[in-house]
């Protein structure tokens, strides 16, 4: 068996482990430990999956996922978020379907502060949802709209999945950060203008809420109630790492410090609350170390079976545009997203396809990174594995899955429409990284 049909067959074994609910760590290590023993020697095996354990949980470079997420859980568990979504109703929520509106604000704010997906969607869709459903919103729009804002985490920074695309692929995570603010100021405006949109089509399904605009004096109001000490600490955390004055770990453990200390004044902060924070930190932090240690051995395994050089080598061959095969790419990226979770999905695909599109078609890194970022951000509410929806159903459970996942088209095409903006106009992400790092 030549190494390429060895990889393959290697590929399809992992896949099939999936199918079977293998934890996805064992599945990547199993399969690069088994597949470099085939290719190499079971002792060359064994010595690289021991080395590549040590190096990748002895990386500097990988602490800085620990301290965002632990400012993220020592958020999600102070109850920021409901002042966040007391703050943007005020802003918003006059407007047609204020709720659904305002709560695309708190999650755009909530997961600057945050970095987790999935913590965003449930700490506002458990603040959120109850107020829909008190003013009688459709329940599709409701749980759909927040699932589909809960993925605002994953462009706005700190985003542990830029983070993990820094790491694997050598890239300044500072450059990463600034290139998905414009982004994912667009994708929270694209949202917000699809529910006025699916409002102007079917007022029924978000009822007006009644309410009058607040006045300047009750936005003040809602900003002072501890929330703007949060705002400030996020600003001089990742303003810090803008300005080189911190790495990113560094910028993580100053947010995560700053979080921890404007809660225990505000009184917010409890010991069972934060003993509840580190658990979460600590359980997150293991899954994704776990996750990055198996999609190293599975790398080597793929690096020796030469199939990202093949696939590369292919690609260059093929008489189209270089449009054209980068849409091939972003397609297969949206059929993965819709199957596998977003940080395997990263970790497995980054490999095979980064030297394609940096090496072979010449498009930016930085770009590229953020368009991971959004093809990821539409497969987290893309049925069948789409996970904001199975958050949002365990904080909504009187809502059938079903209905989470037929509210979430009008979000998924807004998305994607972003997306071919973001593909046509690449100055969109490039510009802030650009202009301020270099």
């Amino acid at each position: 068996m030549s190494p390429t049909v060895a990889g393959f067959v290697g590929v399809l074994a992992f896949i099939v482990f999936l199918c079977l609910k293998m934890p996805i760590a064992i599945s990547m290590g199993l399969v690069g430990l088994v597949g470099f023993s085939y290719l190499v020697t079971p002792a060359a095996a064994f010595r690289m999956m021991a080395s590549e354990f040590y190096t990748s949980w002895a990386n500097y470079s990988l602490s800085v996922i620990p301290m965002f997420v632990l400012m993220g859980y020592l958020a999600y568990h102070s109850g920021i978020g409901t002042r966040l979504f007391k703050f943007a109703y005020n802003v918003v929520g006059h407007l047609g379907g204020g709720l659904a509106v305002a709560s695309q604000v708190a999650c755009a704010i909530f997961g600057a502060v945050c970095g987790s997906s999935t913590a965003t969607t449930a700490t506002i869709g458990s603040i959120a949802l109850p107020e829909m459903k008190k003013y009688h919103y459709n329940d599709s729009l409701a749980t759909a709209s927040v699932a589909a804002g809960g993925a605002l985490g994953i462009l706005i920074p700190p985003s542990a999945i830029f983070v993990i695309y820094g790491v694997s692929t050598e890239q300044s995570i500072s450059k990463l950060f600034l290139a998905g603010i414009t982004p994912g100021i667009l994708l929270m405006i694209a949202y917000m203008l699809t529910i006025y949109v699916v409002n102007k089509l079917n007022p029924t399904l978000c009822p007006p809420s009644g309410e009058a605009r607040a006045s300047g004096r009750e936005v003040l109001a809602s900003l002072r109630d501890g929330l703007i000490e949060v705002i400030a600490v996020f600003v001089i955390s990742i303003g810090g790492l803008f300005l080189g004055y911190f790495t990113p770990t560094e910028a993580g453990a100053v947010g995560a410090a700053g979080v921890l200390l404007v809660t225990l004044i505000g009184r917010t902060m409890n010991w069972e609350r934060f003993n509840h924070a580190l658990k979460d930190t600590t359980n997150t932090t293991a899954m994704i170390l776990f996750m990055v240690a198996g999609a190293i051995i599975f790398t080597r395994f793929l690096g020796i079976s030469r199939i990202p050089s093949e696939i590369a080598e292919w690609v260059g061959g093929l008489a189209l545009p270089r449009f054209f095969i980068m849409l091939i790419i972003l397609l297969i990226y949206l059929f993965l997203g819709a199957l596998i979770e977003m940080i395997p999905l990263i970790l497995l695909t980054v490999p095979i396809f980064y030297p394609v599109v940096v090496d072979t078609l010449g498009y930016d890194p930085i770009w590229f990174g953020v368009i991971i970022c959004m093809t990821v951000a539409i497969g987290v509410i893309t049925p069948p594995v789409g996970i904001n929806a199975y958050v949002i159903r365990g904080v909504a459970k009187d809502v059938p899955l079903g209905t989470v996942f037929r509210g979430v088209w009008p979000f998924i095409l807004a998305a994607v429409i972003v997306t071919v903006l973001l593909i046509a106009f690449p100055q969109i992400v490039t510009i802030l990284p650009n202009y301020l790092i270099n």
